[in-house]
């Protein structure tokens, strides 16, 4: 069984290389909706594949980092990196260009890490990730699934090359959250949300 979570944020961006000027020489923002579908052949003590409440935790937390924020390609020009850095208190460096594309493969290795580090406590058992979906307009998202994820060819993305602001790590609602994902610790998701 499939079940599905929608997020929403706001981000701003530069594509580079892209064939649109207007996407790839101008910092622009959109209103992107996260799909999280995850998926198990069994229920818990509350006869769900997931709690959607405890989507609220550390799912959230992952994807309200990216809200109000501008997203960096670490590949970028390092003079605009760090311009950007130094003009706002919110920005995430990846180590792929932030398109729609790779924002689904970077959220599937982040969440997919947050669920392999989380000590399930209802009965939860074979919760896997199947996909995110990112829409980054009404109209066009990008699908990613595992292979798509882990693709080397299509970039390769380390969770350690991700790099969030302290203002944004500052917001997390565990203070040790990076480093637990890091380092793959264990996260106690709780009885009651």
């Amino acid at each position: 069984m499939i079940i599905r979570k929608l997020f929403k944020f706001e981000n701003a961006h530069i594509v580079r290389g892209c064939s649109s000027l207007k996407c790839s020489q101008n910092i622009h923002g959109h209103s992107y909706k996260v799909e999280v579908l995850l998926e198990s052949n069994y229920l818990d003590n509350g006869q769900m594949v997931y709690d959607f409440g405890l989507t609220k935790l550390y799912i959230k937390d992952i994807i309200d980092s990216f809200d109000h924020a501008i997203t960096l390609w670490s590949g970028d020009d390092r003079e605009y990196i760090e311009s950007m850095k130094k003009h706002s208190l919110r920005w995430i460096e990846l180590p792929v260009s932030p398109s729609a594309e790779q924002f689904s493969r970077v959220f599937f290795i982040l969440i997919e890490r947050v669920l392999e580090c989380t000590i399930m406590v209802n009965g939860e058992k074979g919760v896997k990730l199947n996909s995110i979906i990112v829409h980054e307009t009404d109209t066009g998202y990008a699908q990613g699934f595992r292979e798509d994820a882990y693709n080397k060819l299509m970039g390769e993305i380390e969770i350690k090359d991700i790099i969030f602001s302290k203002e944004i790590q500052n917001s997390w609602s565990d203070n040790s959250f990076w480093d637990k994902l890091l380092n793959k610790k264990r996260i106690i998701n709780p009885k009651r949300v």
